[in-house]
């Protein structure tokens, strides 16, 4: 049983580009539940085995772990590793049903999104232009458009040359279900697109000259989101900021620097590509608290 549970965390890491901490944490779940399936096949006299798990085990499963008063967030966490877990192993045939399957997943408060502040920001996307290299400017490029439209990671990497307009400024994205949307950028980062498009994708994709991706790694081909995520983690580290810093921080802080700075709900709610207002509503109590503390500093009476 365990061979499956390795098959997985192999392809959260490789395919999914998830974290070695995450990685952890899926392990220590699944490993309960490898044990809870042991522990049960032994008082029936049975071989364990994932197939002979069915939905009832796993009512019983989600029953134990609510006697041993988890947190919510924790119980939600090892119910959605199994979900996921029985969803990897139908798709890929190691079991003929998912026992999982139209078992609700359990609910949890929605986390606050973590944005870096805008000095934070500034210095992030300065870092790139302390190097000169071909790798450098690319990597100029792609920070200053994440920050510039707000795109998720999976929908940059994505992205072709001709989805870019640095003349006309705006990038052309396809998000969640295919849903095309037209994202304004702003003339920096145009102007390091340009720069990086005439100066140094010719020099990083060399003779694959047929490549159409508008990021590349450097052997030419195009660059994937594990690449990005640990491109963007070396020069966060680099520009001294110690929070965690992903792509999708720079999603988040692109919303709420967005709404500090006067922008529409609406308008976010477009640019982000959300397909309800809720999902983009989360970020108003990010910049509600933005009003509370900039209203105790300015006014008179609230010292």
């Amino acid at each position: 049983m365990n061979e499956q549970i390795e098959a997985f965390l192999k392809y959260l890491m490789v395919d999914k580009g998830f974290s070695r901490n995450t990685e952890e944490a899926y392990r220590n779940d699944l490993t309960q539940l490898e044990k809870f399936i042991a522990d049960e096949a032994s008082k029936r006299g049975q071989i364990p085995g994932w197939d002979a798990f069915g939905r009832q085990d796993m009512l019983a499963y989600m029953l134990s772990l609510k006697d041993k008063k988890y947190a919510s967030t924790t119980l939600a966490r090892k119910v959605a590793a199994a979900k996921s877990f029985f969803k990897f192993l139908t798709e890929e045939k190691k079991v003929q049903s998912n026992p999982t399957e139209n078992i609700a997943s359990l609910k949890v408060g929605r986390a606050l999104p973590k944005p870096i502040t805008v000095q934070q920001a500034r210095r992030l996307l300065e870092e790139p232009a302390k190097s000169n290299t071909p790798e450098s400017k690319r990597d100029k490029a792609m920070l200053e458009l994440l920050y510039a439209s707000g795109m998720r990671v999976s929908e940059l990497v994505t992205l072709n040359v001709a989805d870019i307009d640095t003349a006309g400024g705006f990038v052309r994205c396809f998000g969640k279900g295919q849903k095309e949307r037209m994202i304004p950028i702003y003339p920096r980062a145009a102007l390091s697109i340009e720069q990086y498009l005439k100066e140094s994708r010719p020099q990083i994709v060399q003779h694959r000259t047929e490549e159409k991706a508008l990021f590349l790694n450097v052997r030419g081909e195009r660059l994937t989101r594990q690449g990005l995520w640990q491109i963007l983690k070396g020069y966060a580290k680099a520009a001294g900021i110690e929070v965690a810093v992903t792509p999708h921080t720079l999603r988040h802080s692109f919303a709420t620097h967005m709404l500090n700075g006067g922008a529409d709900l609406r308008m976010v709610q477009e640019l982000l590509g959300h397909a309800n207002i809720s999902t983009t509503q989360v970020y108003t109590h990010l910049t509600s608290e933005h009003v509370r503390k900039t209203y105790e500093k300015s006014h008179p009476r609230a010292t």
